[in-house]
């Protein structure tokens, strides 16, 4: 039986894509595939990869341990709308939606993330955040199923 697909949206197992990502045997090579391993990294609660991935100048105190705290969602899918790099700068930039669902309610982090090339590694910095609608119900669905949303995920909203 074949390994289901990586939570970030690739078509290679977990254990193909990301969960080496997760282990620190290998670093990211590009900001969007950071990002995606960082969105995998929450639906699999690997907190401690999401915060060596962090660059330090902005964690702000945040720690593994309060990320564990936080309230469990249920991740639903990745949408990545635009990646690019400034390599001048050693800068990107990844926008994307990363959808969930909290207690039957549907809500995405919608940002616009920002990410820092350093010591040969791209760390997360900072975001802008935006708000989002939920898709429209003849849509194709959020978790990327090949069904209309209306059939698939908006059956799990309240």
């Amino acid at each position: 039986m074949p390994s289901p697909s990586c939570p970030c949206g690739s078509d290679k197992s977990y254990a193909l894509c990301c969960q080496p990502l997760h282990q620190q045997k290998q670093h990211a090579t590009e900001p969007e595939q950071l990002m995606r391993s960082r969105y995998c990294a929450f639906v699999k609660g690997e907190f401690n990869y999401l915060i060596a991935t962090h660059h330090a100048e902005h964690l702000q105190g945040l720690t593994a341990a309060e990320l564990a705290q936080s309230p469990e969602v249920n991740w639903l899918g990745l949408e990545v709308m635009a990646s690019t790099k400034d390599l001048s700068n050693n800068a990107a930039k990844v926008s994307f939606k990363a959808w969930y669902l909290d207690k039957g309610q549907l809500d995405a982090i919608f940002e616009n993330s920002e990410f820092i090339f350093e010591q040969g590694q791209w760390f997360y910095s900072q975001g802008q955040q935006f708000t989002t609608k939920p898709p429209e119900r003849n849509s194709p669905c959020i978790c990327h199923s090949g069904k209309k949303f209306k059939h698939c995920c908006m059956k799990l909203v309240r």
